[in-house]
This record gives C-alpha cells, sequence and structure tokens, in this order.
C-alpha cells in the first residue's frame, strides 16, 4: 500500500496477514477488500492473485482472508 486505504492495486483495506516467499515476493491479506495481493520486489502496485470478486462464498471469492501460506510450488493457502 503506501497510498491510504482503499480498493486501489495500490492500497489495502484492514490487511490483517503478510508473507514473504523466497524471490521476495510479499503476499498480504487484505481483509476488507476481500482479496489477496502480491507485490514483487520493487513494485509499485500489487497483483490481485486470490479473491477481489467481492465478498462470498463462490471460487473467485472471499470474505475477510486472514491468513496466507505460499509453497515452495508457489501454490497459495488462504485462512478465509
Amino acid at each position: 500500500g503506501g497510498n491510504g486505504q482503499g480498493n486501489r492495486l495500490d492500497q489495502l483495506n484492514s490487511p490483517t496477514y503478510a508473507f514473504v516467499d523466497r524471490d521476495h515476493s510479499v503476499y498480504v491479506t487484505d481483509h476488507n477488500n476481500h482479496r489477496v495481493m502480491k507485490w514483487m520486489q520493487g513494485a509499485k502496485q500489487g497483483i490481485v492473485v486470490a479473491g477481489g470478486q467481492g465478498e462470498g462464498n463462490s471460487l473467485a471469492q472471499l470474505s475477510n482472508p486472514y491468513g496466507i501460506f505460499v509453497d515452495q510450488s508457489d501454490s497459495i493457502y488462504v485462512v478465509d
């Protein structure tokens, strides 16, 4: 983030957990935006890697995610 609270790709709304992978990419659970964001090293904005389609229980939605883990094969596990 660093650009205030919001839902743009350079903003977060109540981040709850961060994970740094072996490539130094940072993953953040963006609780109130119902998404998981990824920032590659040096990036000015993140990319949505899970959720981001509003709150819900479909395969493309999350509901207040609050934990994340990325394994060595780059599989993402989200606590939702």
